[in-house]
């Protein structure tokens, strides 16, 4: 068992679990990546959500 919750993407149930036991399907992280002041990738990121061009 881990310790981790996971969110299904297909019924956006929560479990403990690496599949989900509705849809059987696999499920994922929810938590957002680790936040970095010298973040490298930021400039591609923005530019791809159209808040810069």
């Amino acid at each position: 068992m881990s310790k981790s919750i996971y969110l299904c993407q297909k019924c956006k149930e929560f479990t403990m679990k690496t599949e989900c036991p509705k849809c059987n399907s696999k499920t994922v992280n929810p938590k957002p990546g680790k936040f970095s002041v010298e973040d490298k990738y930021a400039e591609y990121r923005l530019k791809a959500k159209g808040m810069i061009k």
